[in-house]
């Protein structure tokens, strides 16, 4: 029971990697908050969980939302100890020169200012008790330049800097965060992949072809207990590559 007494945020845990992550913090131990604007995905997720859970919508961009889904949290559990920052959505590939400004700030209102906002409400709260953890899941998009468009690229390169940046400043109040880069995973999340480019998912494929395979949710859900654990304690700042060796050629 590596999570026992802890009570932990995942957001965007209706589906996919926040699912996975959800259900094994549960079985480890740890009480629950499955966030989702799927509500109905999100009961399913923790009425079937292993463990304490309670579901809440969430839009994470909106920062009114963001708020009742710390307040209810503290409310039904008496506090926060985790934050995972999962929810994301994909753009349609499209390099600069094709990107609009709507998809440019749907894409960061998304996967970059949710998250900064959660990290913000995360980090008063954890200092005011005196300890917390936050995983962000940010993608092997956030370290390389060639998995995504332009706009998913720069939003998840921009939460790099967040979590290293964050985890400088609060370093010495007991605060961690680091994030974890998956590569390719069996998500839905390529249905938010919409008016795709030709040309910008052709080039992609070039970094496709590398790929020694696709990956499952429950194996970045073991990374994401690891970093949210006790075990990690000495580890802060850091963004860890998952990808089956991916990014490693």
């Amino acid at each position: 029971m590596r999570l026992s007494g802890k009570v932990a945020i995942v957001t965007g845990a209706a589906s996919g990697m926040g699912k996975a992550i959800a259900e094994l913090y549960a079985q480890e131990g740890a009480k629950v908050v499955v966030s989702d604007m799927n509500l109905d995905g999100a009961k399913h997720v923790a009425e079937n969980i292993s463990g304490e859970a309670i579901a809440i919508q969430t839009d994470v961009t909106s920062e009114e939302a963001l708020q009742q889904l710390f307040d209810e949290t503290v409310k039904t559990f008496g506090q926060v100890d985790i934050l995972v920052n999962n929810a994301g959505i994909m753009d349609g590939m499209e390099p600069v020169g094709e990107i609009s400004n709507e998809r440019w700030e749907k894409i960061f209102a998304v996967n970059t200012v949710s998250v900064m906002k959660s990290m913000r409400i995360a980090v008063d709260l954890f200092t005011k008790q005196g300890h917390g953890v936050i995983v962000n899941n940010i993608s092997a998009g956030g370290l390389y330049g060639a998995r995504a468009g332009a706009a998913y690229t720069a939003s998840k390169h921009a939460v790099v800097g967040l979590t290293k940046n964050t985890a400088f400043m609060y370093a010495d109040q007991n605060i961690r965060c680091n994030g974890i880069a998956p590569g390719a995973v069996a998500t839905n999340i390529g249905s938010t992949m919409t008016n795709m480019s030709q040309a910008g998912f052709g080039r992609q494929q070039l970094g496709m072809a590398i790929n020694p395979r696709i990956g499952q949710p429950e194996e970045i859900a073991q990374l994401a207990l690891f970093l949210g654990s006790d075990e990690s304690s000495f580890i802060n700042g850091q963004v860890v590559a998952i990808d089956g060796g991916w990014t490693a050629y």
